[in-house]
């Protein structure tokens, strides 16, 4: 025998140890043997053969066997064996079918031995390194508590119980440093595969690592009572969370603070004393914003066309307070919001405002030729614009001071001149950069926004009907969590999403793209849209290939 059977059961014995030891299934070790002794027996017959090995786990005994299928034609004679000959040895030997022939019991040398012993650990490598993967890829967004076993290259290898993780040094709380012994709590981020085995890689910093510490603090937040929405930190320095309740009788700030500030101080602790702002969540951006900037007092919220908060006015006292060390506090009052926000003082705002009407009263001197004064009355009541002025109704105006029939209609008629004159330079400036009859007599479209079309290669009809409704009024986008704003080519005539789709879908019905009907049919209107999307490019593209399959 190439072993002993006492030596084999031995064998098993320690197989079965070491698959307790390692936390896998004894059947793994076992399956180890039986590829290792194979190895073994390749060896000694031959490398070209297909042997395989049995191995009774109750009584260790071993059954070499080689395999060969039955082909029409043999290529590879090692293990393939033909019809006819199959036939002698199994009457009803079909192709496809595996013959078996047992093989006697060989003496392992010591390089086979040595051999078989490198299989059997690679086997329970890699058997160890699933069991891990497969144990921790579940616990991904937990916490764990580790033992700092050693520091590499800046990162520190940590002890988790059968299995190692990484906290690298971007991962870690700056000021941190960690010892050999030493006991760490961290935020499980990530776990992959990876040639080496499962890595488990580590977090301090992570957003989730605070709200994970929270809900081990604070049963109300374990329970669902409270919500963490939002979270903004630079670990180490300060952070700011927004909390909900969803029950009516629940403080949600309060709660996470607990009885003498226990429950946050307990948070504090474990990440170095950092500073953390806990403040009420809510819908509503504007109230939102003014009480994420706290302790800052804020004066004055002003909206974007969107109504969405983008500039935040405070007192000129508090200037210093809202903006924080460095911007840190409206820094992470944007993130924990998700706005853009620029903060200004009433100062500023105010000499902004009357820089704003100083502007829009000199374009209104310089275009009908008035004076300072009375341009500002007439952007003070909102006209501040020869376009406004050259079709408001005569009565508004003659509804402010100082202004009768008479003076009215000769603002309107100076008016109306400068209009004239800028939609005729408007025209020649388009027809110089290309523009078509079809555009130029589009309807709705004025001869400045036409200008505007034509300035971003709009040219005809058939260019607007390829447009998407955000391409023309503009729209926002959140890229890498941050809200960005994409200009549309007639957002400066306050063109709306709805106006510009309206305006799409005539210039499409103009161009032939869609018909009619398809307005009234959603189902027609979105067969043609996916026709639309196909674009001229991908049309001729077709035509091409057509036309060389026919030549």
């Amino acid at each position: 025998m190439s072993i002993a059977t006492a030596n084999m059961l031995e064998l098993l014995q320690i197989a079965d140890s070491v698959a307790q030891e390692k936390m896998i299934d004894n059947s793994i070790v076992i399956e180890a043997i039986e590829e290792a002794l194979a190895k073994a027996a390749r060896m000694h017959y031959g490398p070209e053969l297909d042997i395989r090995v049995k191995l009774d786990p109750a009584t260790g005994h071993q059954t070499y066997a080689r395999f060969r299928t039955v082909v029409e034609n043999v290529e590879n004679r090692y293990c393939e064996i033909e019809v006819d000959e199959a036939r002698a040895i199994k009457e009803d030997a079909a192709p496809g079918e595996e013959l078996s022939d047992m093989l006697p019991h060989f003496d392992m040398g010591r390089i086979a031995a040595q051999s078989a012993k490198q299989v059997v650990l690679q086997k329970i490598r890699e058997a160890e390194r699933e069991r891990q993967y497969h144990e921790f890829k579940d616990r991904v967004g937990s916490i764990i508590v580790g033992t700092v076993k050693r520091e590499e290259y800046g990162s520190i290898i940590v002890d988790i119980t059968r299995a190692e993780a990484i906290l690298r040094r971007d991962q870690r709380i700056g000021r941190e440093g960690y010892g050999n012994g030493e006991r760490l709590r961290a935020y499980i981020s990530d776990v992959r595969r990876e040639t080496r085995g499962p890595q488990i890689f580590l977090s301090r910093t992570a957003n989730q690592f605070m709200v994970e510490l929270f809900r081990s603090e604070v049963p109300e937040i374990n329970d669902g009572s409270i919500e963490i929405r939002s979270v903004a930190r630079e670990p180490g320095s300060r952070a700011k969370i927004a909390v909900v309740s969803y029950d009516a009788s629940i403080d949600p700030v309060g709660a996470c603070v607990g009885m003498r500030g226990s429950r946050v101080q307990a948070v504090v602790n474990e990440l170095q004393g950092e500073r953390i702002d806990i403040i009420p969540w809510t819908d509503n951006l504007v109230d939102f914003i003014v009480t994420a900037l706290q302790p800052a007092v804020v004066a004055k919220v002003i909206l974007d066309d969107e109504g969405i908060p983008n500039i935040v006015v405070v007192p000129d006292d508090q200037f210093s307070l809202a903006v924080g060390r460095r911007g840190q506090n409206v820094r992470l009052a944007c993130r924990l919001t998700g706005l853009e926000v620029s903060i200004l003082t009433e100062t500023q705002e105010k000499e902004q405002r009357q820089a704003d009407v100083a502007k829009r009263t000199k374009l209104i001197m310089d275009a009908i030729d008035i004076d300072e004064v009375f341009a500002h009355l007439l952007v003070s009541e909102g006209f501040d614009s020869p376009d406004y002025l050259a079709t408001c109704n005569l009565d508004e105006l003659c509804s402010l001071d100082g202004i009768d029939l008479a003076i009215a209609e000769e603002l309107q008629t100076r008016a109306v001149k400068v209009v004239e004159a800028e939609t005729e330079e408007a025209f020649a400036k388009a027809r110089e950069l290309g523009l078509q009859d079809d555009l130029a007599e589009f309807p709705g479209l004025s001869p400045k926004m036409i200008l505007a079309l034509v300035e971003n290669q709009m040219v005809s009809v058939q260019d607007l009907a390829y447009c998407e409704d955000w391409e023309i009024a503009g729209g926002t986008t959140y890229r890498n969590g941050k809200r960005h704003h994409d200009v549309g080519y007639l957002e400066a005539f306050d063109v709306s999403l709805e106006e510009a789709g309206n305006l799409i879908m005539q210039a499409r019905i103009a161009a032939g793209l869609v018909d009619e009907e398809a307005i009234a049919d959603p189902a027609q209107e979105d067969e043609a849209l996916e026709d639309i999307e196909a674009g001229p490019e991908l049309e001729e593209i077709v035509q091409q290939e057509a036309g060389a399959a026919v030549g």
